[in-house]
């Protein structure tokens, strides 16, 4: 069976797309895409139920991009002109669907094996690639980054963007939901907005531990309380030092512009809306998927942990905001940050740390073959600092030479320019070829992404002041 098909709108596009997932596995089907690209492609489902898509290119260059959510995003208007690009440059993808039942059952060690399994597909279907680089975002940009570390024999190179892992990630949010809860408890109450115990962290309904609690009122409770810390000067102060302690970017409100790090009340408001933003996300995003793939049990604490040193490890920029919102707001900053320290703390479970320890599930540095990784600054789901701390377990794993990172001004989660997907995968395909990285850095990147011509524009810049002088928050297997 065969079939021509010409999407030519998002609703014939999504038509198409439920008719691919039907297909047996191994039926081709010819086809055109938005940009007349033509290209041959293959789906079916696999044993567990995942389904999988592959897409070969008629001027295919005998490359595999094996990413996993192709099958997913192909279509969704923030991923599709990252595909349509790679695709027209004669790359040929092979990835998988998320699962139906991920938020119970999120597994990157099983998402990383089905990939392999479509890889195998791809090669009885199509041949044995040339090169095949693993490339994927957030829980994607972990499966690549643990490829290149544990599961490397079936790929040259990972493409690594907006990463997470997830005992990081957790940690790094918990620093900043639990510094809130301490600072803005109090006030909440003696306004009559409730209960500080109303301002939850973890332990989240449906998270396998939580009770009978509403989500929708832990979140409307924080809501609450974020609001009225945002109508004085010492909330607006609380607020930024907690962003501060969990190395999150004040910046994280699509559609907007990062503002002068110098102008303080623009920065203020930034942070306001910045918190309100991530409201909805109580302790964190992804945080009830973490949890309930330990049946429940939570990954992060924050015993042992000294905020006073969590607090001189924050990225200039917010230093220099928090220091002066607390000058005009005449609070005492170390204070708040003893108040921080003196609070009783939480603990991770044993059996949440042991099941994230296994192959696949997090990340130690120790790269078997070349990565290549992309943060955007203004990332509302994934810190963009947990980029610096992989850079520096890299440098202590002594694979520096295999590894290159660079980070991006822009909002969003995952929002990155065609330009800036396809420089990356083009420069990483170079270093598998000439087993020498081109240049780097965030002007070379520019540069060597404006002259792909991709119709959008490249946006890598330095760290500047939003360089932290360590990421607080690392954790390894051993730890």
């Amino acid at each position: 069976m065969s079939r021509i098909s010409y999407p030519t709108d998002l609703r014939t596009q999504a038509r198409t797309w439920a008719l691919c997932l039907a297909l047996v596995a191994g039926l081709a089907a010819p086809a055109m895409a938005q940009d007349k690209t033509s290209f041959r492609e293959h789906s079916g489902v696999l044993p567990d139920g995942t389904s999988w898509l592959i897409r070969v290119p008629a001027n295919w260059n005998g490359r595999l991009l094996r990413d996993l959510d192709f099958a997913s995003f192909i279509h969704v208007p923030g991923f599709a002109p990252r595909y349509d690009d790679l695709l027209a440059r004669g790359y040929a993808f092979a990835g998988l669907a998320r699962h139906p039942l991920r938020l119970w059952q999120y597994d990157p060690q099983r998402e990383i094996l089905n990939l392999e399994t479509v890889q195998d597909t791809f090669t009885k279907l199509e041949r044995e690639p040339d090169m095949v680089l693993q490339y994927g975002c957030s829980g994607g940009g972990l499966d690549s980054l643990a490829s290149a570390e544990v599961y490397p024999d079936k790929i040259d190179g990972s493409v690594v963007l907006a990463a997470h892992t997830p005992v990081w990630i957790m940690n790094s949010f918990l620093d900043g939901w639990f510094a809130m809860k301490t600072l803005l408890g109090a006030d909440f109450e003696a306004q009559g907005l409730g209960q500080a115990s109303e301002l939850t962290v973890v332990g989240l309904p449906n998270a396998g531990a939580g009770g009978d609690r509403n989500l929708d009122a832990i979140r409307a409770a924080w809501k609450s309380a974020i609001e009225n810390a945002g109508k004085t000067s010492e909330g607006r102060a609380r607020l930024a030092l907690a962003f501060a302690l969990g190395q999150w970017s004040p910046w994280l409100v699509e559609g907007t512009d990062l503002p002068d790090t110098a102008d303080t009340a623009a920065m203020a408001d930034m942070v306001l809306k910045s918190a309100m933003r991530i409201a909805s996300n109580v302790g964190g995003t992804s945080r009830l998927l973490f949890e309930n793939a330990a049946s429940g049990q939570q990954l992060s604490s924050n015993e042992s942990v000294d905020y006073a040193a969590f607090y001189a490890n924050a990225a200039p920029a917010m230093k220099q905001l928090v220091e002066a919102l607390y000058d005009e707001a005449g609070l005492d900053l170390q204070a708040d940050i003893a108040t921080i320290n003196a609070e009783p703390r939480i603990a991770a479970s044993d059996y949440a740390l042991d099941f994230w320890a296994a192959d696949g599930r997090t990340t130690t540095g120790e790269l078997e073959v070349p990565a290549i990784r992309i943060h955007m600054l203004g990332d509302w789901a994934i810190p963009y600092s947990l980029m610096q701390g992989y850079e520096e377990l890299v440098e202590q794993a002594g694979t520096t030479d295999l590894y290159r990172q660079a980070l991006v001004q822009g909002t969003g989660h995952c929002e990155f320019m065609a330009a800036e997907s396809s420089v990356i995968v083009e420069i990483l395909a170079d270093r598998v070829t000439t087993g020498i990285w081109p240049e780097t850095t965030s002007g070379a990147l520019n540069t060597a992404a404006t002259a792909l011509e991709t119709g959008s524009v490249p946006r890598f810049i330095d760290h500047g002041d939003w360089r932290v002088d360590a990421y607080n928050r690392p954790w390894t297997p051993a730890q």
